[in-house]
Parts: structure tokens; sequence; C-alpha cells
């Protein structure tokens, strides 16, 4: 109990630091919106330091910490591309000029501040399965995590690039994006990012006392879901005719069709 509680204040003392670090950098870009690229890399980061912090780790924390670089530094990359050259995510200006006076201080806050210790509490999977030095063997969980976590980086990285692709075209300018990944699901990428969580945890069954840390992809989850994620998104299509079409005859988040469309295609080939 004094190890985890040890690592517990470790790594509070950590996030706290890197908050304070890109609030700094914010105020020097004026920019509050690099606080998402902050998100990826700070998950990146924070894996990294749990793996280097383990005396002796396993391939399963090898394998986990690799997801999550992966994750974090496509993300931050990803993030970074869309946001270059482009004025500041409306949303964080609107956010300060309601703020007034304590806006430096509510940002630092409630933004970089919030954002590391919600990290936090999603890397917790992570974390658990990374400083466990038990099994030392690969187990079923783990096949399953992989797997379940690769359906989402490919929902999340494949998704967000054709998104890219279709908008940097002018001729598609104000229309809604309904091919690819988007035919199956409005948010193939929340669906990614929630699923490659849900992945890791189910990798953590492996480690003991792994499945207390169930909040971690549920955490994400209602963050998604009621927080910053699909809500935030759908309310600047509300009125659009053409996404009120599209709402009619694509599901919100899990792609039920293509997972059919898959099972079909390893039938036919067998």
């Amino acid at each position: 109990m004094s190890t985890v509680l040890l690592y517990t204040l470790f790594f509070l003392v950590v996030a706290l630091g890197y908050a304070t670090i890109w609030f700094c950098l914010s105020l020097y870009k004026q920019r509050t919106d690099i606080a998402d690229i902050a998100w990826g890399v700070g998950g990146a980061l924070f894996a990294l330091l749990a793996l280097a912090s383990t005396p002796s780790p396993t391939i399963r924390a090898y394998l986990v910490t690799l997801f999550v670089v992966c994750w974090g530094i496509r993300l931050a990359r990803h993030i970074y591309t869309r946001n270059k050259n482009k004025p500041e995510d409306a949303r964080y200006v609107a956010m300060r000029s309601s703020w007034g006076e304590l806006a430096a201080v509510r940002v630092f806050l409630q933004i970089f501040t919030l954002q590391s210790i919600l990290l936090l509490g999603v890397l917790l999977s992570t974390f658990a399965v990374i400083l466990s030095d038990t099994p030392r063997t690969l187990t079923l969980w783990d096949i399953i995590g992989s797997v379940v976590w690769l359906i989402g980086f490919y929902f999340e990285a494949i998704g967000d690039k054709q998104l890219s692709t279709f908008l940097a075209n002018p001729l598609n300018r104000g229309k809604i994006m309904t091919g690819g990944l988007w035919k199956y699901t409005r948010h193939p990428n929340y669906f990614g990012e929630m699923t490659q969580w849900v992945g890791i945890f189910i990798i953590s069954l492996s480690v003991p006392f792994g499945f207390v840390t169930i909040i971690s992809p549920l955490l994400i989850s209602y963050l998604l879901l009621h927080i910053s994620g699909i809500p935030m998104l759908e309310r600047r299509y509300e009125g659009n005719k053409d996404y009120e079409a599209y709402k009619k005859v694509t599901p919100p988040l899990f792609p039920k069709e293509w997972f059919v469309e898959k099972i079909k295609q390893i039938k036919i080939k067998n």
C-alpha cells in the first residue's frame, strides 16, 4: 500500500509540473488550445516514465507502453498538423473571454491542471500493467486486449486521416463527411479512442487487481460521451439539414455494420 501511495504522489507531482510547463508555453504562444496536444504527449511521457521506474518490466509492460506511446504521439501529431497556421480554437477563446480577469488562473487550474489529473485517471490501467512484475508471460487477456486496442487504433487513426483528407479538398467545403469509416459511425475517431483504452483495461486483467482500474475506460468514455467529445461537436451542427439527415442513417458511436461486414468477409474466405 505504501508503494502505491508513493507512486500516486510521485505522478501527481509530475502531472502538476507537466501542467505548469504547458501553461507557460500557452502564455508564450498565446494559444490555450495547445492543451489538446499536451494530452497525447502527456500520455506517452507518463507511460515511459512509469516504465523507466519499474525495476523489472514484463513483456506486457513493454507492449502496453508501446501502445500508449503510439496512441499519444499519433494523436498529438494529428492535432498539431490540424491546428498549424490556423486561428486558435474558438472554444478556448470563448472560455477565456467569459472568465475575465481570472482567465489566466482558471486556464491553469481548469484546463491544464485538471487535464493532467484526468489523464492520470485514464492511464490507471496502463500504470497497473507497467508497474506489475507478474505474470511474466503473456495471457489470453493480453491477446484479446491487444486485438481490441488495434481495432481502436485503426478506427481513430484512419478516421482522422479520412476526415483530414476530406476537409483539405476545397470542393467539400460546407459538406458533411459520410464516406469511409464515417459511413458506419458519426464518430469513428471517438469510438477508436474509447476502444483503445478498453483494450488496455482488458490487458490489465492479466495482473493482480487489474480489474479495479476499470475507471480508466469508464472515465475516457464519460468525457467523450458527455463532456468534451460528442455533445460539443454535434452542437456545432444543430440545424444543419445535411447533418440531420446523416444522423438518421448513421449510429452515433458503435459501427455495428462494419463488424457485420468483416464477419461476412471472414465467413466467405473460409
